[in-house]
């Protein structure tokens, strides 16, 4: 996965953009975001674990992977998906969490709507 980066407030931003970006709007209300343990600025790993993430969804018909976004020195980040139902989203990308080791203890969320106060949200931890 190629991305745009952009510095912004201490954090590097690296974002992935889907093959049609209007998907995220159309009806993908929903999102798996997960946040994650980094620790380090060699972001190939982090960019080989989207690209089978983002081959995971499409070819799952669940979502598209929207992009990241990583703290300047890498001690964390987050990746954000969106679809039309959390759950299979989250169903079709935990065996790849799972098999990546700096996903251990990551925190996914999956969101039951478009972003507010009042979606509900469901936080999980990934455990290997």
């Amino acid at each position: 996965m190629k991305g745009i980066w952009i510095l912004l407030t201490g954090l590097l931003v690296a974002s992935a953009h889907p093959a049609n970006a209007d998907d995220v709007t159309n009806g993908n209300e929903q999102a798996v975001i997960i946040h994650f343990k980094y620790g380090s600025t060699d972001l190939k790993p982090l960019f080989a674990l989207e690209d089978k993430l983002e081959s995971t969804v499409k070819g799952a018909g669940v979502g598209v992977l929207d992009g990241d976004e990583i703290a300047n020195d890498g001690r964390d980040g987050d990746i954000y998906l969106y679809g039309q139902n959390a759950d299979r989203l989250f169903d079709a990308i935990r065996p790849v969490l799972m098999a990546s080791p700096f996903m251990k203890g990551a925190q996914v969320t999956r969101r039951y709507g478009p972003p507010g106060e009042s979606t509900r949200q469901v936080v999980s931890v990934i455990d290997q």
